[in-house]
């Protein structure tokens, strides 16, 4: 099973110079995988669909999943007068239950946590999913962490199989004791005592933004996507991981 993240930077590219919805789609399309989690998903923006004459009639996710990702859910974060955007999970397999947990701690800085329990033939228990953009600040980020753990502890059986991916805007590597030691997650480029690859900014990466934590899995292979062509699509690098299922 391969899944992907990718902050889409709401379908334009760096310092928004440029709509590149139709370009995502493609590139998204090309790295094929089976599930995959985005942050910055632009569900509705009355003012970008007047000024410009291609863009999609559908919400970002729905228009990027079109005919290959069967099963969608979207979470909206941030709700303003013409739009809004939040955090979506594309998914080839039936999407059983979804939930968006709000987890904003400063009110100029919406954050949520998209939470879906998945339906795969070859897993016995079913696989969950969140899809995460945390804050910029640290204090927040560690409200929101803890929030994330009581949720799956509560809600998530303890060896059910679980995948946690997005963007952490974590550069301290903050996180890695919160889901590593409570949670026993593993990120896919670090193991459980290294660190997460570098993706931002897209063109050269220098922090380490964004993550795939997962449980119940073997990594088979990771990737980080920055460079042309991704550098003109989005200000983040996109993470894939190739994923085996444990016994």
């Amino acid at each position: 099973m391969k899944v992907a993240t990718y902050n889409i930077h709401k379908g334009f590219s760096q310092f928004n110079h440029r709509m590149v919805v139709h370009d995502l789609r493609e590139r998204l399309r090309l790295l094929s995988p089976d599930i995959v989690f985005l942050q910055e998903v632009q569900g509705l923006h009355l003012g970008h669909a007047e000024r410009h004459d291609n863009w999609p009639e559908a919400p970002q996710h729905e228009f990027l999943a079109e005919d290959v990702w069967d099963a969608t859910a979207y979470g909206r974060n941030a709700i303003y007068d013409h739009g809004h955007h939040g955090n979506a999970i594309l998914s080839r397999f039936p999407i059983l239950a979804s939930h968006n947990q709000d987890v904003t701690h400063l009110r100029f800085e919406r954050r949520g946590m998209l939470h879906c329990a998945l339906d795969l033939p070859e897993l016995p228990r079913q696989l969950h999913c969140v899809c995460v953009h945390l804050s910029l600040f640290g204090r927040s980020r560690r409200r929101q962490l803890d929030a994330l753990s009581t949720r799956l502890e509560a809600i998530v059986p303890a060896d059910a199989p679980l995948i946690v991916a997005g963007d952490f805007n974590d550069w301290r590597n903050r996180a890695h004791d919160e889901l590593a030691e409570r949670m026993g997650l593993t990120e896919v480029f670090a193991g459980m005592s290294g660190r997460p690859t570098r993706s931002f900014p897209a063109a050269l990466p220098v922090f380490r933004l964004d993550r795939i934590y997962v449980r119940g899995f073997a990594v088979a292979a990771a990737q980080v996507h920055f460079g042309l062509p991704w550098s003109r699509i989005s200000d983040h690098a996109a993470l894939s991981a190739d994923l085996v299922p444990l016994p």
